[in-house]
């Protein structure tokens, strides 16, 4: 039966993150700079809303969209952060992490025939979601412009099939983010065109040098972006699957139509936990950051002390290291560090064809992880010659 498999769906491969991952698992000593997920514990505050929750009963379905107070505390997170004014009523729909709200807001905007336009390298979750749609990806090569998808790469890319540009910044896997005049660029470029963009800002409580601003702040470009978010990064809440999606009524009356035949509403208990992370415990994430910072600097510094080119990463968790000048593919190099030292890192390659030649370390780990698998990496390093 499975020649009567959607071949959209056949032709979809599993991601490379997960395949590696999967990998790692055979070495239950290895130290892993694999997975986008924090290592620290959500808030206990969160934990307790939770647990008061069930006991109240908030076990049955809540609207499609989400709880209207925790619609209204997602606007006003949104609103005092970066400066979004959304109605909570019609503008706001509560998903099954960031995730589903790519999924959804992909299948409401996209139909055969479209492209869409993406900076590669780049995390593997939108492609699949755009083939399985008749769309085509058409990835942008950053590579040479420090991981940045600007407005003059997005403009040498459009065609009069362009239906969307996807802006995921801060970057998994490169950490990179865009300035607000390259913002403005972009949306100067864009305001005045029928294409929609599609926002992914999960990562945007943990920025170091500059404050997160979205696309949707500019002139022009309201009407036109998705705005995606959620609590996974900010709170440490991946296994709660929150996700915020914020659109203009117009476009989220069809998003919230997919979004109640895909999942009906998002966990209730894992409502009531958002509701308390994005009140009482909105500024959480601030603890997170300031650690997180400090392991970039010394993660970033001991990549460089070892000879090894790194973009400086402005937010996320991630560092996205070339090894060009080792004679190894990313999957090699990876492949092999974990077979001669047991350090887990993700091959570039996971991340599109354009992520060769890198592999992503993700820093969501303890000083006392970090310090040992990156003496390891040197260890390795020193028994791999570079290229000459």
């Amino acid at each position: 039966m499975e020649h009567l498999i959607n071949p959209f769906v056949k032709n979809i491969q599993i991601s490379g993150i997960r395949t590696f991952y999967n990998l790692v698992s055979q070495y239950p000593n290895a130290i892993s700079f694999t997975l986008g997920l924090p290592d620290f514990p959500t808030p206990k505050g969160i934990k307790d809303a939770a647990k008061k929750a069930i006991d109240e009963d908030y076990t049955t379905y809540s609207h499609n969209a989400g709880y209207l107070p925790l619609r209204e505390a997602a606007a006003q997170f949104v609103e005092r952060k970066y400066q979004l004014t959304y109605d909570p009523a019609s503008e706001v729909i509560v998903t099954v992490g960031a995730s589903e709200a790519i999924d959804i807001s992909l299948r409401t905007i996209l139909e055969s025939g479209c492209e869409v336009i993406l900076p590669a390298p780049v995390y593997p979750g939108y492609a699949p979601v755009i083939e399985m749609c008749g769309a085509t990806p058409v990835y942008v090569d950053t590579t040479q412009h420090e991981f940045k998808l600007t407005a003059s790469l997005i403009e040498q890319h459009l065609t009069e099939n362009t239906r969307a540009v996807i802006l995921p910044y801060p970057s998994n896997p490169t950490g990179c983010v865009l300035t607000e005049e390259e913002l403005g660029a972009i949306a100067q470029l864009l305001s005045s065109k029928e294409i929609f963009v599609v926002s992914d800002e999960i990562y945007s409580e943990l920025t170091y040098e500059q404050p997160h601003r979205s696309i949707a702040s500019f002139p022009g470009m309201r009407d036109r972006t998705i705005v995606i978010n959620g609590l996974s990064k900010s709170h440490a809440m991946t296994g709660w699957r929150i996700g915020l999606l914020f659109a203009p009524a117009a476009i989220a009356q069809h998003l919230l139509k997919v979004h109640q035949y895909n999942v009906s509403c998002t966990s209730t208990v894992s409502q009531m936990a958002a509701l308390e992370a994005l009140t009482t415990g909105i500024d959480d994430a601030l603890v997170m950051r300031h650690e997180y910072h400090q392991r970039r600097d010394y993660v970033v510094g001991r990549l460089k002390d070892m000879g090894l080119h790194v973009e400086n990463p402005g937010g996320a968790f991630y560092v996205f290291v070339s090894i060009a000048d080792y004679n190894l593919t990313s999957l090699q190099f990876a492949t092999t560090l974990l077979q001669e030292q047991e350090v887990a890192v993700i091959p570039g390659s996971a991340f599109s064809s354009y992520g060769e030649g890198f592999i992503r370390l993700s820093y969501a780990a303890s000083f006392e992880q970090l310090r040992e698998g990156l003496d390891r990496l040197q260890q390795f390093l020193s028994q791999h010659k570079k290229n000459k």
